[in-house]
């Protein structure tokens, strides 16, 4: 075959493939939702990225939706990039955030302590301004993902007094959050009025599904926000693999703790704030076990992945 010829289905290929690029933005090490709520100045001094990838047949002069995705507390994984590349095939742009490699972390399994929910949920924002900025990204069509911690930002970055905190004018058109822990529940219920949706497995013992049932059936008005429990499915269910313990990881299903106006979490024991990495490891200790079980469920998965395809098409494609 001619060098030509080479070239062409060089050329070819290349317009059906996915480009991407890293996308660099400033954001802070705020360790709880207080340091934001009562810090509205935070000193931004640390440098992120993520990583942004567009849908094939990309064009630089239509405005696309984003998906902003989050992953867990042991960093990126298949199963992950199995959903983003399912958005990208419906005209998505995906962007992942890259919060730990940003900060030369690899994994917070069984502390929680090196990138907290608050740097992340900061870092979602950030990246949130970065990409509205973008001449060929919907401004007003950018949802937010995530599994297990990446879940927790996905909740959580809908909460109104945090979101209020780091910037009143922009916000998420969508939460989707797979398998979040759901353990803190604030005195201020009020998670703002867009849509989320929560997935999880009724076997979870790391992000239990009993505490996100309570969390939902909490919130007052909740119409926006819906709960789909899959029948035998653990943790990440929507891996591929067989059943594991994780010996480092907590197993929370004890665990509840309310979270006050401030974004301070307190200890189950006389109301003691959470808010340094020692006093979280008390707290957490007084209700915890280590070795919880994951692995996947391919009923789950399957189901997984068509409701959060169609959770991200109606509320960033089909929507007026």
């Amino acid at each position: 075959m001619s060098n030509y010829w080479v070239t062409l289905i060089m050329i070819l290929i290349s317009g059906y493939s996915y480009s991407q690029e890293k996308i660099y933005f400033e954001s802070s090490n705020p360790f709880s939702f207080k340091d934001i709520i009562e810090n509205t100045n935070l000193e931004l001094n640390q440098n992120v990225y993520g990583v942004l990838r567009t849908p094939k047949r990309f064009d630089k002069s239509y405005k696309y939706p984003v998906v902003i995705a989050v992953a867990g507390s042991n960093g990126w994984s298949d199963h992950h990039f199995e959903y983003l590349e399912l958005y990208r095939d419906n005209d998505i742009i995906t962007f992942e955030l890259c919060s730990f490699i940003s900060r030369g972390v690899r994994s917070t399994v069984g502390t929680q302590v090196e990138v907290t929910t608050a740097m992340m949920i900061l870092d979602a924002y950030k990246a949130l301004e970065t990409l509205i900025q973008l001449p060929y990204v919907d401004s007003e069509r950018i949802g937010i993902t995530g599994w297990s911690l990446g879940g927790g930002v996905a909740l959580f970055s809908a909460w109104e007094p945090l979101r209020k905190s780091i910037n009143s004018r922009i916000d998420f058109s969508a939460h989707l959050a797979i398998y979040p822990p759901c353990i803190v529940v604030p005195t201020v219920l009020d998670f703002g009025n867009k849509p989320i949706q929560i997935l999880i497995g009724d076997l979870d013992n790391w992000t239990p599904s009993e505490a996100c049932y309570e969390l939902v059936n909490k919130i007052p008005n909740n119409s926006n926000i819906s709960l789909t429990i899959f029948q035998n499915a653990h943790h990440s269910f929507d891996r591929d693999g067989e059943l594991k313990i994780n010996r480092n990881g907590y197993i929370l299903e004890d665990c509840r703790f309310v979270m006050n106006e401030d974004g301070e979490v307190l200890m189950n024991v006389l109301n003691i704030p959470m808010t340094t990495p020692f006093l979280q490891k008390i707290g957490i200790g007084m209700c915890a076990k280590r070795g919880p079980t994951y692995g996947g469920n391919k009923e789950a998965k399957i189901q997984s992945m068509q409701i959060s395809k169609d959770f991200m098409v109606k509320n960033l494609i089909a929507i007026d």
